[in-house]
């Protein structure tokens, strides 16, 4: 297979510039998305400096591109704002911090707001599918035990902080036969892209992502860098001394369930 170097404008109408692949037998838009950012830096209440999160999306979205990505996925923690969406490019989302730990949604009209530590995983599961929009296990390993859940996942994170627990991601993929997909966790604007989804699409919609994750048509894209490398070193410093970060060498207890 032979990758053509260069970005096609095949779509001005939504300005993505999908990379595209030559096969023998067909020509495939692939487009790179980071399926899981933030528009703040900040956990305040939804409603404090809310002016903020477009301003947030928009520095975001500029710094995916300077790094080649097509689009990002805006998942704030337990709300979605229609105003955040700044573009045609931005992924409408949603991080539920459910009873078990993080749970991405992303699609068309994800939930607007739920309670941190409210809802079951077989609860948001659900609430995500009847909102047309794909469930993603977040940093899987990181104060999160989702993945012993006996929901209906549609996918697992490897986190842009924790790129370090792949092996052991590939694995619970495995496990629950669902695909891998790559976010970077960015608050900051210098974070997004370290991990990122390549999407196997003809055109670029939140629709057409969901139904790429759910038909497994993805792969995580791994970027690497003295920022983004150091990066990850403090990321997992800091969450290993706050206790929630599972160590990369402890063997799986698959005990806790629901």
């Amino acid at each position: 297979m032979c990758r053509v170097p260069k970005r096609l404008e095949s779509n001005r109408a939504l300005k993505t510039f999908p990379t595209v692949y030559i096969t023998a037998r067909q020509t495939v838009a692939v487009f790179d998305c980071d399926l899981h950012t933030h528009s703040r830096f900040f956990h305040f209440d939804p409603e404090v400096a809310a002016a903020y999160d477009p301003l947030g999306t928009r520095l975001t979205l500029k710094m995916a591109r300077r790094r080649g990505l097509d689009a990002i996925a805006v998942t704030n923690h337990d709300y979605f704002r229609p105003e955040t969406m700044v573009s045609a490019n931005c992924v409408p989302g949603i991080e539920i911090s459910t009873t078990k730990g993080h749970l991405l949604v992303v699609g068309p009209e994800p939930p607007t707001r739920t309670k941190p530590g409210e809802l079951t995983p077989l609860e948001a599961v659900d609430l995500a599918h009847a909102h047309d929009c794909a469930a993603i296990i977040a940093h899987p390993f990181r104060n999160s035990t989702l993945r012993k859940s006996d929901a209906a996942f549609d996918a697992v994170e490897i986190n842009g902080k924790h790129p370090e627990h792949r092996r052991k991601i590939e694995a619970v993929a495995d496990r629950l036969e669902v695909p891998i997909v790559g976010g970077s966790d960015a608050h900051f604007p210098f974070e997004v892209g370290r991990l990122s989804t390549r999407l196997d699409i003809e055109q670029f919609t939140p629709k057409t992502v969901v139904e790429a994750i759910q038909a497994g048509r993805v792969e995580p894209v791994f970027r690497e860098g003295p920022l983004l490398d150091g990066l990850g070193s403090l990321y997992a410093a800091i969450h290993r001394w706050k206790g929630q970060l599972q160590p990369t060498n402890q063997p799986e207890d698959r005990s806790e369930g629901n």
